[in-house]
């Protein structure tokens, strides 16, 4: 019981400084009407979509076998909770000891993979620090999917699954042989899902996925495998906006995205991707002391998303913050207000996007162009597209190797280790999709058009001036990001009758560069050839101990520091344009340790835990539209420092023979744990707008999460072979991400100390509580004791709550005499939604 205490006074501790206590000294007694120079421009939605995309880890969740990380993955994904807080870079996925995180950010995307359920349902996962004889892993654990066709189990599956959130119909199936007589293994898997509409109006999901592993034994030494794998999909995208948008369409779901053509729903945001990976493994088992294990892989592919541009045209955006009656809420205004409200409550082409006028606007600007396509005398004339949808590419190149060995040193010393290399190019730029009537689109840049004399500014290739563009030309930007890895690991892992130990050390190179494939107006001298090629060298150590004080009754403690090379797409100013690297990049610092108490009985198992960790060095760069200056700019924060703190607890337990309870709870403390520095750049410029202005951000919370989460469940098993079950889940402590420039001193200069407003500058939006009621049930059925049956349904919050906003963000834009002019944007949990599935085995 004193180890149980010890363990929650020290995993409960938070940091109780108040954000308020380190900013005082900004706010300054003076009068003095003071601007600041910061942009006054909101975030786009593109980085949020991105994030949640490649932070999927559900399935690495689900998987695990810990007590606490299951039930989390299960339950606590509608909230987007993050284990321990963690970006996804710090979780490692692999596939046969094959590292599948993205070297741009550091995360799996588990989109890559989908729908091959059968498959990765199956494998090997870890939470927090841990010894694995893969590789030396990241610090929220790893996840290693067997796609070994000699591991798959002997058989055929086929599936269909109904649901009501991306897609509505799943098809699956699945086969493996096992080893056969010539010693050939095979497994294929496939998948299709679809839905003409998903949960949010106007989204929509197509997409496909396929597997083939096939396995060779030449003898009992070695092995060669090969396995192939992708997922085409397609689908439309959802928006997040201000709460004023939901309020009026009275829909918590609202989509921007999608609007009316010809009577017809069109989205304008469609993802559009297929990354396939094709991997060869070699299983060398050179004595019975001895294995090793290589790999060679390639991957390669699409990833666009299409968005709408416009030139020399209003913005079609509905939720612009213009078309808001928000925007008209000044005295003298009240028709406009009056108006606005009826039509955005009452017009479908007010609250969406209206592509009928768009065409019509496309249809009616015949224009010439003169020296058209850098061609002099060249002259190009028709309708000059105000309005066009384009896609914005970025595909790959990959190849790369992975070994590994393991040796059975003595009988409890085992010793790993391996080497890995990875070679990596992204091809960014994009491609005319559609051109919504029109005939052509010249590829110049507007801003600059405005803002230089010299024509050739406005170019965004000065090789072909005055491009003319069609669909599926290549257009606006062309460039490469090119990362090259090679690192190795070694780890020894040790077992006694009382104490289980493991300790490793990796060291890895990094260099990344940009290669720009056609020379900008704006920088005919930095965008076109390599930039300068950034290179770091980092290491890590991490070690664990188990000291087993009963055979039931386990504590752990694991420890990590290393560092690790900052993110490529982090890195440079404006990646699109030019080849500049942002000033005082360096590697991030990482320190982590967790403290464990496990209990392990048949009937009861408790695993709690108190966690501590540091990223430091942190870079965080955002490109946006800045509206004072009608021009895009670049904000770039350096030493971003974060703080995870808090406790996890699971517990299962079997309270009678068919009935089992389950129980999960964290509370953390996540904070921003520095005071950054920025520099703000004119996108079409090297200006400076600032340069080392202080971000008072330390004690702020790291939005978007819950950081405190609960939940408790019943199942019954019933002997007949069915199952129910319900868990009811709490979610707290959820923070707005918070708009760094709002915490500095230039954003507060112009108020007096007792100013009301100031309050409403730098206190960041804490949001309320939510929960959900979910319900699961199952039936199995075994024919001919060869044949099976089964059917599962999960209905998630059965009690169709429809009010929890799960996360959002500050928008950067922002009137320091009104902060309410340029609200946050909030996202809210789905309503009631469903999955049911049946399936036969045989």
């Amino acid at each position: 019981m004193r180890i149980l205490k010890l363990l929650i006074v020290v995993s409960a501790l938070t940091w109780s400084n108040s954000a308020h206590s380190q900013i005082d000294s900004l706010v300054t007694d003076t009068s003095e009407n003071n601007t600041s120079i910061v942009p006054q421009s909101t975030t786009t939605i593109e980085a949020l979509n991105d994030q949640v995309e490649n932070q999927d880890v559900s399935g690495l969740l689900q998987s695990s076998k810990d007590v606490f990380t299951s039930i989390a993955g299960f339950n606590f994904g509608v909230a987007r909770y993050r284990v321990r807080g963690y970006d996804g870079n710090n979780y490692t996925a692999m596939m046969n000891g094959v590292t599948l995180n993205s070297p741009e950010n550091g995360r799996a995307v588990w989109a890559y993979w989908g729908g091959l359920n059968d498959i990765t349902r199956y494998q090997e996962s870890k939470n927090g620090i841990a010894a694995s004889q893969l590789g030396f892993g990241g610090i929220g654990g790893y996840s290693n999917i067997s796609a070994r066709a000699s591991a798959q189990r002997k058989g055929n599956r086929v599936s269909y699954a109904y649901a009501n959130q991306s897609y509505d119909h799943r098809l699956m199936y699945t086969t493996s042989t096992g080893m056969m007589a010539n010693n050939l293994a095979v497994t294929v898997s496939g998948s299709l899902r679809y839905a003409n509409e998903g949960y949010v109006e106007g989204t929509f999901y197509r997409a496909g996925s396929y597997l083939l592993s096939i396995e060779k034994k030449f003898n009992e030494k070695h092995s060669l495998g090969f396995v192939a794998y992708g997922a085409p999909t397609v689908s439309g995208g959802r928006s997040i906006s201000t709460q004023e948008t939901y309020d009026l369409t009275g829909n918590n779901q609202y989509n921007s995205y999608w609007g009316y053509q010809a009577g017809e729903k069109r989205n304008s945001r469609v993802r559009n991707t297929h990354k396939p990976m094709m991997m060869l493994n070699h299983y060398f088992t050179l004595n019975e002391k001895t294995k090793i294990n290589s790999s060679i892989f390639y991957t390669f592919g699409k990833g666009g998303q299409t968005r709408l541009n416009w030139y020399d045209a209003a913005d079609p955006r509905p939720d612009y913050y213009k078309k808001l009656p928000s925007y008209y809420s000044n005295p003298g205004d009240e028709a406009l207000y009056a108006l606005y409200t009826e039509l955005w409550q009452n017009d479908v082409n007010t609250q969406q996007l209206d592509f009928d006028q768009m065409y019509f606007a496309n249809t009616k600007n015949l224009y010439t162009v003169n020296n058209a396509d850098g061609i002099a005398g060249n002259t190009v004339t028709g309708n000059r597209a105000k309005y066009i949808i384009e896609d914005y590419r970025s595909d790959l190149k990959q190849y790369g190797f992975n070994s590994t060995f393991n040796h059975q040193y003595s009988e409890n010393i085992l010793i790993s280790g391996g080497i890995n290399g990875s070679f990596y190019k992204s091809m960014n730029f994009k491609v005319m999709d559609d051109l919504l009537g029109a005939d052509y689109w010249v590829d110049v840049d507007q801003f600059a058009e405005r803002d230089f004399a010299d024509a050739s500014a406005a170019q965004s290739n000065l090789d072909i001036s005055n491009h003319i563009i069609k669909v599926g030309d290549k257009f606006g930007y062309d460039y490469d990001i090119n990362i090259n890895n090679i690192g190795g690991f070694g780890q020894a892992e040790g077992k006694s009758s009382k104490i289980d130990w493991y300790g490793a050390l990796t060291l890895s190179n990094t260099n990344f560069w940009r290669t720009g494939n056609v020379a900008n107006g704006l920088f005919p001298n930095d965008s076109k050839g390599n930039s300068e090629k950034k290179s770091f060298l980092n290491y890590g150590v991490k070690a664990g101990l188990d000291y087993k004080i009963t055979g039931r009754h386990v504590i752990s403690v694991n420890a990590a520091y290393l560092t690790r090379a900052p993110q490529s797409n982090d890195a440079f100013v404006s990646p699109r344009t030019r080849n500049q690297i942002i000033d005082n990049l360096k590697s991030e610092i990482i320190t982590s340790g967790d403290l464990n108490y496990l209990v392990r009985y048949p009937n009861v198992k408790i695993r709690l835990t108190g966690f501590y960790t540091t990223i430091a060095n942190k870079t965080w760069s955002r490109n946006f539209y800045h509206d004072e200056l009608n021009t895009f700019v670049n904000y770039m924060m350096t030493g971003v420092d974060q703080l995870f703190i808090g406790t996890e607890l699971g517990a299962e337990i079997k309270m009678t023979s068919t009935i089992d309870a389950t129980g999960a709870f964290t509370m953390g403390d996540y904070t921003y744990n520095s005071r950054p520095s920025v520099t703000i750049s004119q996108d079409n410029s090297t200006t400076l707008l600032a340069e080392n202005k202080v971000v008072y951000f330390e004690n702020y919370k790291i939005g978007g999460m819950p950081q405190t989460a609960a939940s408790v469940g019943l199942k019954y098993n019933a002997p007949k072979f069915w199952f129910v079950g319900a868990n009811f889940n709490y979610f707290m402590d959820t923070y707005l991400e918070a708009n760094p420039d709002r915490r500095t001193a230039e954003a507060t200069a112009a108020f007096v100390s007792t100013d009301p407003q100031i309050a409403d500058l730098l206190d960041q939006t804490k949001l309320d509580d939510g929960y959900t009621v979910n319900l699961f049930g199952g039936k199995s059925w075994r024919l001919k004791n060869k044949y099976y049956i089964r059917i599962n349904v999960n209905i998630n919050n059965i009690l169709d709550t429809k009010d929890y906003a799960t996360g959002g963000f500050e928008q950067l834009r922002y009137d320091k005499q009104n902060i309410d002019r340029f609200p946050p944007k909030v996202g809210y949990m789905y309503g009631r939604t469903y999955f049911a599935m049946i399936s036969f085995s045989f």
